[in-house]
């Protein structure tokens, strides 16, 4: 039970933190919004598991749907939830178990994650939604470029994040590798 409610906690405040976040730096563009997004994704695989990180991961396109911060485009939300998907599963598979015995390999899981992630996004949305959805030239053009390499910039910044913070945090909170 303890274990149980543990996870319902801390996946509760990641979703918390991350509606914070996404809320306060909208005004600041997707550099900094995504960022924040991806340290929170980062953060909550790195130290609250698999699970939490999954949870978080595909509430996240979701919540930014709905408070107006991500793309205005419905068929976008569940494609941004897969690319978060696949950066949280190689964060946990790969940077998670690596990150309390060699920081500098975790750093290479996390090149791994955002590229893996760009790839997924680029692919599912600028390759395969947009020419589907026959979106005039220019909501395309801006579209192709929200979900192109400012994603792997994004997604690099947070995920180097969480590799800085999430060890401070385990060893705050006494607890060893999810």
């Amino acid at each position: 039970m303890k274990t149980k409610t543990l996870w319902i906690t801390e996946t509760a405040v990641m979703i918390a933190l991350l509606i914070a976040l996404q809320a306060v730096t909208k005004p600041a563009g997707q550099f900094v919004t995504g960022s924040c997004v991806n340290l929170v994704l980062g953060v909550s695989t790195l130290v609250g598991g698999l699970w939490c990180g999954v949870t978080v991961a595909v509430l996240s396109p979701f919540f930014a749907f709905m408070l107006s911060i991500g793309p205005a485009l419905l068929p976008v939300v569940p494609l941004v939830a897969v690319g978060n998907l696949v950066l949280v599963v190689l964060l946990h598979f790969i940077t998670g178990k690596l990150l309390d015995n060699n920081r500098l390999l975790a750093f290479a899981g996390v090149v791994a994650a955002a590229a893996a992630k760009f790839l997924a996004l680029y692919l599912l949305i600028v390759k395969l939604l947009i020419p589907a959805l026959a979106l005039p030239a220019k909501q395309a053009a801006v579209l192709s470029a929200s979900f192109s390499w400012p994603q792997i910039v994004t997604a690099l910044i947070g995920g180097v994040l969480a590799v800085c913070i999430a060890p401070l945090i385990r060893k705050a909170l006494q607890k060893k590798q999810p």
